[in-house]
């Protein structure tokens, strides 16, 4: 099982500019790159988890978030981050799925399919939605990426991707190899 850093996608890693799906419209925010090559280099794996209910609500298709997510990935894969999976829901929020954020399966998911071990990895995000799912799954934690004033419960904040990295990786226990020196 790995730990995983688990990363909202609009408003956390782009501009949210509302149903974010036109390639004309992606910028990536500020500390995004800088933040992912910290917490890869402290050992963690990357994977997007996002809502996108444009395409539920029929605003958008699916090969309009497929256009604007295979350009954010080939900008941070330039940038020497790796993504391992998006994890999307496409549903409306009457959907009734057990996928869409809050609720917890799509870190499930990641869970099940990629071998992330919930108990060791946190979740980014900008809404309250993303924390809420972070704690349903069990994970180790959860940092808001936006205004305190906003942040919903007791939940760390940063103001951008580069200081929630700061937050984790201050909280972050080294990976050690057991000791073999005797004890006296």
């Amino acid at each position: 099982m790995r730990r995983f850093v688990f990363l909202d996608r609009d408003g956390t890693l782009v501009r949210d500019t509302g149903y974010v799906h036109r390639t004309q419209d992606y910028a990536l925010l500020p500390g995004v790159e800088t933040g992912l090559h910290r917490l890869q280099h402290a050992g963690y794996a990357l994977a997007i988890v996002t809502n996108q209910s444009g395409i539920g609500r029929g605003l958008f298709t699916q090969a309009a978030f497929e256009a604007f997510q295979r350009l954010l990935l080939d900008d941070l894969a330039r940038m020497g981050v790796t993504i391992e999976r998006t994890l999307v829901c496409p549903h409306a929020p009457d959907a009734g799925c057990t996928c869409r954020k809050p609720a917890p399966g799509l870190l499930w998911r990641a869970r099940d399919e990629l071998g992330a071990d919930l108990a060791r990895s946190w979740m980014i995000g900008d809404g309250e939605r993303d924390v809420v799912a972070a704690r349903s799954a069990g994970c180790a934690g959860a940092v808001f990426v936006g205004p305190a004033t906003s942040a919903p419960y007791d939940t760390a904040t940063a103001r951008d991707l580069d200081e929630a990295a700061t937050i984790i990786l201050a909280g972050d226990a080294p990976e050690r190899a057991p000791s073999t020196a005797n004890s006296v």
